[in-house]
């Protein structure tokens, strides 16, 4: 049987970090993701997924991520039966993530800024300037290229492997 979810969001609340009674850390929070498609005239629809983190995931995302972050979340989709406070019996729908990861800062305008962390490399930076070119840096245009360029090279001998 085959059970993957790869899935990414932004976080609509901060993560809810709990202990369990046998001293293991558990991760809670929600997920919204735009749908691909928006019907013409309406607005694009979001998803909402429940997701579970537990040891070092959830310390984790609960250390990294705030609501509103982008976030990359991979994992399996779980089901648990429960009954609430009134004795009715629930179902409830999982993601139970393996690994979480970055997927970009908060919003452009706090990165621009230097305001919050910007993730590189799947490592925070704090007050990370974005990598822009000055005004007085050139950029070199390569749509102006010519055949010139380009050096023969000569493949008619074997290989060297």
């Amino acid at each position: 049987m085959l059970n993957v979810v790869a899935i990414m969001g932004r976080l609509v609340a901060d993560p809810e970090l709990r202990t369990t009674t046998s001293g293991i850390n558990m991760a809670r929070f929600r997920i919204a993701c735009d749908r691909n498609f928006a019907r013409q005239g309406e607005q694009r629809q979001a998803d909402f997924f429940d997701v579970v983190a537990w040891r070092g995931q959830a310390d984790f995302v609960c250390k990294y991520f705030q609501k509103g972050s982008l976030i990359v979340i991979d994992g399996s989709i779980q089901t648990r039966q429960y009954q609430d406070k009134n004795g009715s019996n629930r179902t409830a729908v999982e993601i139970v993530a393996n690994n979480i990861n970055f997927a970009g800062p908060k919003n452009s305008a706090s990165s621009a800024s230097g305001g919050g962390p910007s993730y590189q490399g799947g490592q925070p930076r704090q007050n990370a300037q974005p990598a822009r070119p000055s005004a007085v840096e050139a950029v070199p245009s390569y749509s102006a290229g010519d055949n010139e360029d380009f050096a023969v090279i000569d493949d008619s001998d074997d290989l060297p492997f």
